[in-house]
């Protein structure tokens, strides 16, 4: 359930209430909330905060965000606790709502430390790198070479640690090929807007086979599409890059400018 009027405050008294917005951040925790739906039939609802009207700098979102992001939680079942941050919110619920470990490991296992640690890499690591990386990459209204050089060729080596860890698993964490968890899930949402920040995911394939035996997971599936469709997610660029020659033409001209500002501080990939 959500709301399609700008939000001002709480509108639900019971269960899990997201706050978010559709970036890869945001998908995080729709991702999982809609995993735990689907699992335990956990209902939860949900409300658009469009960070470009700078509704999360309001008061009534920072008592529960205090740095001013999205997403947040408030768990209305357990005193309306709030809980701000990708990786606390993915921790938060599947230790409160994931009893049967189906997204999460038990505290007791030392793949529940393994968890922690990927959490942990993509939450310092690959996230604000990408993020710099979409930002130098697209967003910057002066291309400057050395910024644009440096985060993308730095998400790409962090991709590259995936593609390592990936290259006889499923998932990154769990025995055998490994089990899907919220591993998984907080690097998938940033590596579903790959292209978005200039990454290639046919450099990488055991990353790219990972992202999409992830991608068609029903759950997945409804969860990048809240609170609305994406617009720069893989399967949406791919599609206008097909569709849209206006599009392909600027996004080669983009690629162009990010290959000239490797070449100008003689950039080599290398990973780790």
């Amino acid at each position: 359930m959500s709301t399609s009027t700008r939000p001002t405050g709480l509108i639900a008294s019971s269960g899990i209430e997201l706050l978010t917005f559709g970036t890869p951040n945001g998908h995080k925790a729709s991702i999982l909330l809609e995993e735990l739906k689907a699992a335990y039939n956990k209902p939860y609802t949900y409300q658009s905060v469009n960070i470009s009207e700078n509704i999360q700098k309001e008061p009534w979102f920072t008592k529960f965000s205090p740095n001013g992001r999205i997403p947040a939680i408030v768990d209305h079942d357990r005193n309306d606790f709030g809980v701000f941050e990708g990786a606390a919110i993915l921790s938060y619920l599947t230790r409160h709502y994931d009893p049967e470990r189906r997204f999460s490991f038990g505290v007791e296992e030392d793949d529940f430390s393994r968890v922690e640690q990927w959490v942990a890499w993509q939450h310092g690591g690959l996230g604000p790198m990408q993020g710099q990386a979409n930002h130098f990459y697209r967003l910057a209204k002066e291309r400057i070479p050395y910024p644009t050089q440096r985060y993308v060729g730095e998400s790409e080596r962090l991709y590259g640690i995936l593609d390592n860890q990936l290259r006889d698993r499923d998932y990154l964490v769990g025995p055998g090929k490994g089990k899907y968890s919220i591993a998984d899930i907080a690097s998938f949402s940033w590596v579903n807007w790959a292209y978005f920040a200039g990454v290639n995911l046919d450099q990488f394939p055991n990353v790219k086979a990972w992202w999409q035996r992830i991608a068609d997971r029903p759950a997945v599936q409804k969860a990048i599409n809240i609170p609305s469709e994406p617009r720069a997610a893989n399967a949406v660029y791919q599609k206008r890059l097909k569709e849209d020659p206006e599009f392909k033409e600027n996004e080669d001209k983009l690629k162009d400018l990010a290959d000239k500002a490797k070449k100008q501080y003689d950039y080599k990939y290398a990973s780790p």
